[in-house]
């Protein structure tokens, strides 16, 4: 059984949910997870802040803005009268839940439950469609067997459990839709494994049914070797590991949701990242095999936090790391890139929330400087000591742009830079030119 996910663009129009059902025709039984309709939940986001603020009347104008665009889509997918109207009872249905928090109370909760209907009005309309061309197809809800622990993590052995159960029930059924994103938490309320969760929720299907590979139906063939929005003549990585795919997504590679690699690379299942838009494409396939000696691609994490600490000598170094390490953790504050000597320490962090507690908590001990707005530019690849050279490409590349904070060493797949945000477009480029030039410049690197 393979799992396929496509994202809210592979399903943002009729054309495009008749485009996905010529993709999951025939072949192996396979579970598809869905998106919300493009645009759907950014509506949904728009709405839960009305009704947080009692701005009843602008929620009805987003409201029906979204009804008329579901009627649409409606019109243009079914033929028959009969599932129009199938179709236009399930969005009502949907819409007449959100409706329900207008007049109360809006809490957090109620949040979720709104920001659920997304994926359970794309879903029943997919259903309805398989149905009405004569395709045997089910749907599993996710709210059934898609759950989160205390901790907020994955209770895997549930979702292995209820979703094996629902699947039991229709045993000559080779299509399986569900929803991702949506979940319900350790008490049984609505909940969600937060924005891009489709490809987590792919991912922890495909582990719990032990597929036999997991495939993320985005608009775009693969994953890129650079950002192709500022740099020009990018190419996809036909083959990455999963060290690779996990650094790529985690720092900036919006293709692939970084949670998504974990229980995939834990179940050793194959991930294939393809285009909906060119369902022919070969895509980009992440899995354990390496291949050595090869820088493989660039990304970027923006709005990056640089910290740099001096120590005042009042701690003993060992304890003052320590220090600074139980300080970011006691406000649950994540380090993405850490340098150290024997008088300072420089970290980096994407949550600022609690940096005035930090530095306040720290400056006794140290002389503090942050910086903001920053990048974390990374290279990845096989980056192992013994391939000579590749650190100095990489520095050459970057000669004329000033690097607050190099990382080489905690990792053998990437080498992490920090700068201004202002270079991130140049400092992509010059990376571009240098790492990846084309055949009829130099030799490729790594060949």
């Amino acid at each position: 059984m393979k799992v396929l996910k496509f994202g809210g663009t592979s399903v943002g129009s009729a054309r495009r949910m008749k485009n996905v059902v010529s993709i999951i025709s025939g072949g192996e039984p396979k579970i598809v997870v869905l998106s919300a309709m493009a645009g759907t939940t950014n509506s949904l986001v728009d709405i839960t802040r009305c009704f947080y603020r009692k701005e009843v009347d602008e929620a009805n104008k987003i409201i029906t803005r979204l009804e008329q665009a579901y009627a649409g889509h409606i019109e243009d997918l079914y033929t028959s009268v009969a599932y129009k109207e199938k179709a236009l009872e399930l969005v009502t249905e949907r819409f007449n839940e959100i409706w329900a928090f207008a007049g109360a109370p809006f809490t957090v909760f109620d949040e979720k439950v709104v920001l659920a209907q997304g994926e359970l009005i794309s879903t029943g309309m997919m259903h309805l469609y398989l149905q009405e061309q004569g395709m045997k197809s089910a749907l599993l809800p996710a709210l059934d067997f898609m759950r989160i622990n205390a901790d907020g993590e994955p209770d895997m052995s549930y979702i292995e459990e209820h979703l094996g159960t629902l699947l039991s029930r229709f045993p000559d059924t080779d299509i399986f839709i569900t929803q991702g994103f949506i979940c319900r938490n350790a008490y049984g309320e609505t909940d969600n494994l937060q924005r891009g969760g489709s490809d987590y929720s792919a991912s922890l299907i495909g582990a719990a049914v032990h597929a036999s590979e997991i495939q993320i139906w985005t608009d775009i063939d693969g994953m890129h070797n650079n950002d192709p929005r500022v740099v020009n003549h990018t190419a996809p990585v036909r083959q990455l590991n999963f060290e690779e795919a996990a650094k790529l997504a985690y720092f900036g590679a919006k293709i692939l949701h970084p949670f998504c690699i974990r229980p995939a690379k834990e179940s050793n299942i194959p991930v294939r990242l393809l285009n909906s838009l060119q369902p022919d494409a070969p895509g980009t396939l992440i899995s354990n095999t390496a291949e050595k000696g090869r820088i493989k691609a660039v990304a970027a994490k923006d709005n990056i936090v640089f910290i740099k600490m001096k120590s005042l000598n009042i701690l003993p170094p060992h304890k003052f790391l320590s220090t600074v390490f139980d300080t970011f953790a006691r406000y649950k504050t994540a380090v993405d890139m850490v340098t150290t000597s024997d008088i300072g320490i420089s970290v980096t962090t994407d949550n600022p929330e609690h940096l005035q507690e930090i530095v306040g908590s720290l400056e006794k001990y140290a002389t503090i400087s942050v910086e903001k707005d920053m990048v974390i530019v990374c290279v990845v690849g096989d980056l192992e000591w013994q391939n000579v050279g590749f650190e100095a490409r990489i520095i050459d590349a970057l000669k004329d742009i000033p690097v607050r904070m190099i990382s080489y060493g905690g990792s053998s797949s990437n080498v992490s830079l920090v700068m201004k945000s202002a270079d991130k477009t140049r400092a992509l480029q010059a990376l571009s030119s240098r790492l990846f030039p084309k055949p009829d410049e130099t030799e490729a690197i790594g060949a």
